[in-house]
């Protein structure tokens, strides 16, 4: 099975494997895998095939070995990296390249090709190096954007927490000299800025129970867990010149939940209502019941929103309002909060007007 076999037959043997890859279950197939996985492959065998050198039988091995890594080492970390890119999994790329290889023997036994136990070797050998290579490279550079993400996440909180801190700490030294009071103005920059300190750790700490999977559910009466909300809703809203409007909730009403995590998921939901709707404006916080679920509603008058941010309103960093302060993780966290607690958040946009974001939960009695 020579360089040749694999440069004459290489659109059959493609054809073959995509065919392959295509009707695979499990993992399924994605268009990247189809389109530029096989080929690529491909390549780097006949590659391989066309410089390998074979002395005597005894050498093969040593020499195979040799060259497999040094031919498909470039190209099987770029082809990882691509991969990556495409969105694969680990799975498909272990699969996709086996799937190659088969295509290639069942392709040479249909043409009656010779094939040496030797050559059969070196396929298989083939197989083993660009896989593991593929596979460590595809996995470094996952763990390298994960490891980025983390440090830009990391950096901007750092960023907003400094900036916060500076402004705290010069307020309060202005409230010091005694040249202004504490009910003025200055005494207002103070409070935003201890709200937003206690903003980004409250979301920080909800960060941390959800990525350490900490659940403590429990039966949690809505009206009771309105109430406290409605608490620290007010401090704010006051603080905004806004009009918080909390019904009457209906008694009776309750959810099974980790209590923490859906009180920051509504806090953030809140807090955001709050920053976006202007001074004079209203918030309104709603717990009720429809035929089959618990919602706890949060409505704001933002103005409505823009086309397309619906869709991509509970992505990290997605801060597309005039007001971008924040590390834009709030929405986020909410959505991962509620989907922990068996739920689904949702966002109805109301033109001209403002939004409604909308928290389901399934009802106990």
């Amino acid at each position: 099975m020579r360089h040749e076999f694999l440069t004459r037959h290489r659109d059959a043997i493609i054809d073959r494997a995509r065919a392959k890859v295509a009707a695979r279950l499990v993992p399924l197939a994605s268009p990247i895998e189809l389109t530029d996985g096989v080929p690529a492959f491909l390549a780097q065998l006949t590659e391989l095939l066309r410089e390998e050198s074979r002395p005597s039988p005894a050498a093969v091995v040593s020499t195979t070995v040799g060259r497999a890594h040094e031919v498909l080492g470039t190209s099987a970390d770029l082809q990882g990296d691509v991969l990556l890119r495409g969105g694969l999994s680990v799975a498909q790329v272990v699969e996709g390249y086996g799937d190659v290889c088969q295509a290639i023997t069942e392709h040479a036994a249909e043409t009656n090709a010779t094939v040496s136990v030797d050559e059969y070797h070196t396929l298989n050998l083939c197989l083993d190096v660009a896989t593991a290579r593929a596979v460590t490279a595809f996995s470094g550079a996952r763990d390298r954007r994960t490891a980025t993400q983390e440090t830009e996440r990391l950096g901007v909180l750092a960023h907003e927490m400094r900036n916060l801190l500076s402004t705290a700490l010069l307020a309060y030294q202005a409230l010091k000299s005694g040249a202004v009071g504490v009910d003025g103005s200055t005494g207002a920059v103070l409070g935003r800025s201890l709200r937003g300190l206690r903003d980004i750790i409250d979301r920080s700490l909800t960060e941390v129970r959800l990525a350490a999977t900490l659940r403590n559910p429990e039966r949690v009466e809505l009206g009771q867990f309105i109430e406290e909300m409605e608490v620290a809703a007010a401090l704010d809203a006051k603080a905004k010149g806004l009009a918080l409007n909390v019904p009457t909730v209906e008694p009776g009403l309750a959810v099974h939940v980790d209590r923490p995590l859906l009180a920051s998921a509504v806090g953030n939901l809140v807090q955001n209502a709050i920053k976006f709707t202007p001074a004079g404006g209203r918030v309104s916080l709603m717990g009720h019941r429809n035929a089959t679920q618990i919602l706890i509603d949060v409505e704001d008058q933002c103005g409505g929103l823009q086309d397309g941010h619906a869709e991509t309103m509970f992505r990290p960093f997605d801060r597309k309002g005039a007001n971008t302060s924040g590390l834009g993780l709030g929405l986020k966290i909410s959505h991962d909060a509620v989907t922990a607690n068996g739920g689904e958040i949702r966002v109805r946009n109301l033109p001209g007007k403002g939004c409604v974001f909308s928290i389901a939960l399934p009802p106990i009695e």
